[in-house]
């Protein structure tokens, strides 16, 4: 096993800012769709994600929790429809988040000595 090179930034480091809650699969999921859309639906969430309603919600509700999605409500032909949206915060904490994991890829790719 080889050392690191002198003054090379450990992993640890390289990864400090990563986000416990965006550390999960569907949730990082479902923060970059947001993201990308300005909201979705409960069912296009669960469409996009593949993920059951259980799952998908208790995701949705972490986020919720944690202030980085909003969820409004409203009836469409008596029917309730949710949608959520990434709050300023959780874009925040998905950039912060995203960082860290390009930090980390370019830890990983940098020079090794011969």
């Amino acid at each position: 096993m080889r050392e690191p090179p002198e003054g090379a930034s450990p992993p640890t480091e390289a990864g400090s800012g990563f986000d416990r809650l965006l550390e999960h699969r569907s949730r990082l999921m479902i923060s970059v769709l947001l993201a990308r859309y300005d909201r979705l639906s409960f069912s296009r969430l669960k469409e996009l994600t593949g993920e059951t309603d259980g799952n998908l919600g208790a995701n949705l509700r972490k986020l919720e929790d944690e202030g980085y999605i909003a969820c409004t409500k409203e009836f469409v032909a008596r029917r309730p429809l949710s949608w959520y949206a990434l709050t300023e915060r959780g874009r925040e904490a998905l950039r912060a988040h995203v960082a860290s994991l390009e930090a980390l890829i370019a830890a990983a790719r940098g020079p090794h000595p011969t």
